[in-house]
């Protein structure tokens, strides 16, 4: 077993959001915020066959993130949780996920919808949403539940 793994960007994310204050507090709440990926000549080739999906899952470095903290509050409570039971950025690997819609590709631009990432951020990997296994069935969610009365979020889901 390593003790230490290095991640590579393979480009960087534009979006409209240069201060956390501003940003959507997941990528669902910020359906018609656009963002690009700028992808590294040296991935374009990886992008074979992506123009075919919807969605995207954006996996990248919360570049930002000052600190790392094992309890958290996060923005819907007034309660402290396991860092693992919310998405706060400040986590031991400062790694984000966001599933965003894929709207265009041009060589080594991609530009998505969903945007709730900051600008310039590194990204370290991109996935085809799969409805077939990114979307199971009789789904728990935690202290989250409370929150979404019938599956309508609250009124105020920026951070």
């Amino acid at each position: 077993m390593t003790d230490r793994i290095q991640l590579t960007p393979i480009g960087l994310l534009h979006t409209p959001f240069a201060h956390p204050r501003n940003l959507p507090i997941q990528s669902c709440f910020a359906p018609d915020v656009e963002g690009r990926i700028e992808l590294y000549p040296a991935y374009i080739n990886g992008l074979r066959d992506l123009e075919e999906f919807s969605h995207l899952i954006l996996i990248y470095h919360f570049h930002r993130s000052p600190r790392t903290e094992l309890v958290g509050r996060p923005f819907l409570e007034n309660r402290e949780h396991g860092i693992f039971a919310i998405r706060s950025p400040h986590r031991p690997n400062h790694l984000g996920l966001s599933v965003v819609r894929l709207l265009s590709i041009k060589p080594g631009i991609l530009t998505f919808s969903g945007a709730d990432m900051l600008d310039q951020t590194p990204l370290l990997d991109i996935k085809p949403y799969v409805s077939y296994f990114d979307h199971p069935p009789e789904v728990k969610n935690g202290w989250l539940d409370k929150h979404f009365r019938n599956g309508i979020p609250p009124e105020n889901t920026r951070s």
